[in-house]
C-alpha cells in the first residue's frame, strides 16, 4: 500500500507544483513521471534498509541462485529508473525498463505469497497494485 500512496501523492504534488507555476510539470506526463520515480525510490530504499532486506531476500524464488545479490540488482535497477524518469529524454526508456522489471519480478510475488514468507498484501490485491504500476509506467511510455 505505500508504494500507491507514494505514487499518488508524488504525482499530484508534482502536478499542483505544475498548477503553481513550475512549468516543467505543467502536464500530466511529468507529473506521473514523478510520481512513479517517488514510487520506486521507496521500493530501492527497502532493498536495502537491514529489516525489509530479509523479506525481500525470502521473497526470491528459492531455485534462482544468490537471492541477495537480485535484491542489490533489483534495488540497484529501480533507483536507476527512478532517475531516468525524472529525466525528460529518457523518461519512456526509464519507465519501458521499469514496466518490464516489475513484470519480470511478479512471480516473487506469486512465489512468496504460495509459500507465506513476506508480509504484505495477499497475491489478490498484489497483482491488482502490480497491474495499476505498470499500467502507470506503460502510460508514461505511450
Amino acid at each position: 500500500m505505500e508504494p500507491f500512496v507514494a505514487l499518488v501523492v508524488g504525482f499530484c504534488s508534482a502536478r499542483l507544483a505544475g498548477l503553481l507555476g513550475v512549468s516543467a510539470l505543467d502536464a500530466w506526463h511529468p507529473a506521473l513521471c514523478v510520481g512513479l520515480a517517488v514510487m520506486f525510490l521507496l521500493t530501492a530504499l527497502a532493498h536495502f534498509h537491514p529489516s525489509l532486506r530479509a523479506d525481500l531476500i525470502g521473497m526470491v524464488p528459492p531455485r534462482l541462485p544468490r537471492p541477495d545479490l537480485l535484491v542489490t540488482l533489483t534495488g540497484g535497477l529501480e533507483i536507476a529508473g527512478a532517475i531516468g524518469l525524472l529525466v525528460p529524454a529518457l523518461s519512456r526508456w526509464a519507465a519501458a525498463g521499469l514496466a518490464l522489471l516489475m513484470i519480470g519480478m511478479f512471480p516473487a510475488n506469486v512465489s512468496a505469497a504460495r509459500r507465506q514468507v513476506a508480509q504484505g498484501d495477499p497475491l489478490g490485491r498484489r497483482t491488482v497494485f502490480q497491474a495499476v504500476y505498470v499500467g502507470a509506467a506503460t502510460l508514461v511510455v505511450l
